[in-house]
C-alpha cells in the first residue's frame, strides 16, 4: 500500500457539495492499495502511521505521533497514487489493486486507524472527491509498506 501523508491543521472531504468527512488538526492519509497487496498491509501501514514522528514536540522539533498529539485522520482513496509516469505524458494505473479488492483494503485500513483510537473520518471510495485542506509545515511524507 501506498500513502501520501500530510499533517494538516484541518481537512475536508466532500462529494457532490456534502461533507463526508471532516478533521481538525492531524494527519490527512491519501492511501492506494496496490497489486498484490495482501492483509497485512492496511495494519502495517495504519501502525507506521500513527506512530510517525511527523509533530512538533515542546522544542519546535518533529518528534511527536499521531497518537502522541490526540489528532485525528482523514483516510481518502486515491488510486492515482499508483501512476506509473515512466513513459509518454500519460500516466498508467495498471499497478493499482482492482477495484472490488481496493476497497476492501482501504476499508481494512481506516479500520485500522480508526481501532488504534484515532478518531478517523473517511471519504468514498471510487467518487469524484473534493478535498480541501491546511497543510501544516507544509510537511508530506510519501510511505510504502
Amino acid at each position: 500500500m501506498r500513502a501520501l501523508v500530510q499533517r494538516v491543521s484541518e481537512a475536508a472531504v466532500r462529494v457532490d457539495g456534502e461533507t463526508l468527512g471532516e478533521i481538525g488538526p492531524g494527519l490527512l492519509i491519501l492511501v492506494c492499495a496496490m497489486q498484490g497487496d495482501d492483509e497485512s498491509k492496511p495494519r502495517l501501514l495504519a501502525e507506521k502511521l500513527s506512530k510517525l514522528r511527523i509533530f512538533k514536540d515542546e522544542a519546535g522539533k518533529m518528534n511527536r505521533a499521531l497518537k502522541d498529539t490526540g489528532g485525528s485522520a482523514l483516510v481518502v482513496s486515491q488510486f492515482t497514487l499508483a501512476a506509473d509516469t515512466s513513459r509518454g505524458n500519460r500516466p498508467g494505473f495498471s499497478t493499482a489493486a482492482p477495484p472490488g479488492e481496493g476497497e476492501r483494503l482501504y476499508e481494512m485500513f481506516a479500520a485500522e486507524i480508526d481501532a488504534l483510537g484515532i478518531v478517523t473520518a473517511r471519504g468514498r471510495f471510487g467518487a469524484d472527491m473534493k478535498v480541501s485542506l491546511v497543510n501544516d509545515g507544509p510537511v508530506t511524507i510519501w510511505v510504502e509498506v
